[in-house]
């Protein structure tokens, strides 16, 4: 069984600044704002919230199956992507397009500020979730559950519609998409899915949008995951809310992903039928994992040392 990712796979060109964002930006001058940052260090590395989760499937030992869109200048992605065995058979080239791009500026206090450029991802609804789902259906990759990662408009939309069509229960993952969504959207997402995941500002933006308290909204889902940064998060489902404690690093490193990594707990979680406890609990060690080291796919755990990881933090196995 397999989990069908839709979403972006961008290159994210990420910098750091030693000082705090809070104090280079004044309040009263916000509507002028004209600022730069000094940045020493920048790297570029492999990203994308679909090329991350599976990236983080992965190594839990979990199939994924990438359904995105790229550019011309995707070659060194796509090596990436085979290094690992990561299925790319639903991956889409435009070659007159860039592959997206994100440039990260990340502070002292790990606040981030990006700008994002869509490339190549805005042709997302080329990709037809129902004729992968039946191109595989009779292969060992047959896909039980999915996730509508942010992506193009157009492609999320479709997606989520193709995903109940093809009766495969499927993660509405919004991110950093939100925004381009009305209430009326939204709403129809919330139908659709079977899960949504978010983190603590897009929760507030989506209650806020559609009218529903989280309450309400986790009532039209099997669970509604909120992550909440250092505070861990909670997880709203059959009427009750599971606080999910955060799993302590000795030192960390760097943020960008840290939400991906968790989604793939999520995904391994429920594609292997565990409590949504244990589910939750696996995303938050997967999101530990990464954020102590840099970049978001360059912490190489085996499956093992995650197991280890998991009972040393929650006194228990997932598996």
């Amino acid at each position: 069984m397999a989990s069908l990712i839709c979403g972006s796979i961008a290159y994210d060109t990420i910098m750091s600044f030693e000082g705090r964002f809070a104090e280079q930006i004044l309040p009263e001058q916000i509507h002028i704002l004209n600022v730069a940052f000094l940045v020493p260090s920048m790297r570029r590395e492999f990203g994308g919230c679909a090329g991350n989760i599976a990236y983080n499937l992965k190594l839990l030992n979990g199939d994924p199956i990438i359904m995105a869109t790229v550019g011309g200048d995707a070659g060194p992605y796509f090596d990436q992507l085979n290094k690992y065995g990561i299925n790319m058979d639903f991956v889409r080239e435009i070659p007159e397009a860039f592959t997206a791009q994100a440039m990260i500026t990340t502070d002292r206090d790990n606040n981030q500020i990006t700008a994002f450029h869509p490339g190549a991802m805005s042709a997302s609804h080329q990709n037809n979730v129902t004729s992968a789902v039946s191109a595989l259906e009779a292969s060992p990759l047959n896909i039980a559950l999915g996730i509508v990662a942010p992506d193009g408009r157009d492609g999320m939309m479709m997606h989520a519609k193709q995903f109940v069509d093809a009766k495969v229960p499927f993660i509405f993952d919004p991110g950093q998409g939100l925004p381009m969504f009305d209430s009326k959207d939204l709403s129809a997402f919330i139908e659709q899915a079977s899960y949504i995941a978010v983190n603590d500002y897009e929760g507030e933006m989506l209650s806020l949008k559609t009218g529903m308290p989280l309450a309400e909204i986790a009532k039209h889902v099997k669970a509604l995951i909120v992550t909440k940064g250092i505070q861990g998060s909670e997880i709203y489902t059959d009427g009750q809310k599971i606080h999910i404690p955060v799993v302590p690093v000795e030192k960390p490193i760097d943020p960008t992903g840290c939400g991906d990594a968790f989604r793939a707990g999520l995904l391994y979680g429920i594609e292997n039928q565990f409590d949504m406890e244990t589910t939750g609990k696996l995303g938050s060690l997967m999101g530990a994992i990464k954020i102590a080291a840099q970049g978001p796919q360059n912490h190489t755990p085996s499956f093992e040392m995650i197991q280890e990881l998991y009972r040393k933090a929650f006194h228990s196995d997932f598996a």
